[in-house]
């Protein structure tokens, strides 16, 4: 299989949507999915990621990620490319590559392990027979300490190993990476717009969104600067873009985990432009009223300037 065009996606901007449930959070609103795929497809997104963390890949259940794989490739209609999350147990991560193949995925993102007690080797082992067992591209999500450089420089030699999504904040540990790892790969920033200038200038050849998801155009316009080497204008749309992704960093109201707001930031703001977010589920909360009239205030200010 050829992973060309694939790779080609992925050296843009990845749209890791959210989805959209009823306001109990129950059911999955399938068309109001497919009406905000449509949306950044008509923006001119060329990559989509479902089932991430920005989706609450851990509040789904397998057919509900299924579903909603197969939803986006449908509704994304070959304007690029779809790359499904799968995580867990080896055998839930292999049936879910197999079941995203069978909807149209193009990829799968292997969530971050997240077992309580690992050995590298057995990581590694992990990841070796995900490779191993399908022909879909994969796309390795660094989040922490668990997959480590060193697995990267192993798995990188692997042909349908396309790129590393990479989420943290180390810029140094990042060069690194990208000056000592062999293969092929795409190396795509994970942290989203307001590192995007920095990550690139060390070897990132794409970057993450979520707020992309109501703002397509300001965030496409990010990475088009990037593309064309234009850092002073990169900067100026990080700088506008800012303030809503440090609200989405927060911890929300009434809580001491970092990162609270970022999903419901996400889905209010598609709220904002006319599009459906709705609700979250546990262990998610809404927006406090207060971050709400900020995220208003920050959309407001996005839509409102001329690039």
């Amino acid at each position: 299989m050829a992973y060309e065009s694939l790779k080609d996606d992925l050296r843009d901007v990845a749209f890791t949507n959210p989805t959209p449930f009823g306001e109990d959070g129950e059911m999955i609103l399938h068309d109001e999915l497919a009406s905000n795929i449509e949306y950044v497809r008509n923006a001119g997104a060329r990559l989509i990621v479902p089932c991430g963390n920005t989706g609450e890949y851990y509040s789904l259940s397998n057919d509900e990620r299924v579903a909603i794989v197969e939803t986006t490739t449908e509704a994304f209609e070959g304007a690029g490319s779809v790359v499904g999350g799968v995580g867990g147990s080896t055998k839930n991560a292999k049936m879910l590559a197999d079941r995203y193949a069978d909807v149209g995925a193009d990829a799968i993102m292997v969530m971050h392990p997240v077992h309580t007690y690992v050995h590298e080797d057995g990581i590694l082992d992990y990841y070796q027979s995900l490779v191993d067992h399908t022909d879909l591209g994969v796309v390795l999500y660094k989040r922490g300490a668990e997959l480590t450089h060193e697995h990267i420089r192993v798995l990188s030699e692997r042909e349908n190993v396309v790129a590393v999504k990479y989420a943290v904040n180390d810029i140094s540990a990042f060069s690194e990476g990208v000056r000592t790892t062999p293969g092929n790969i795409v190396w795509i920033n994970g942290i989203a717009e307001r590192f995007a200038p920095s990550f690139y200038v060390e070897g990132a050849e794409g970057f993450t969104t979520g707020i992309g998801n109501f703002i397509p155009q300001k965030v496409l316009a990010l990475q088009d600067a990037l593309d064309d080497g234009d850092l002073r204008r990169a900067k100026k749309i990080r700088d506008l873009l800012r303030p809503y992704e440090d609200l989405r960093e927060e911890t929300g109201s009434n809580n001491r985990f970092s990162s609270a707001n970022n999903v419901p930031a996400v889905k209010y703001g598609l709220e904002l432009a006319d599009q459906y977010g709705g609700s979250v589920r546990e262990p998610l909360v809404a927006l406090s009223e207060d971050d709400q009239k900020r995220a208003e205030e920050y959309y407001e200010a996005i839509s409102n300037a001329s690039l």
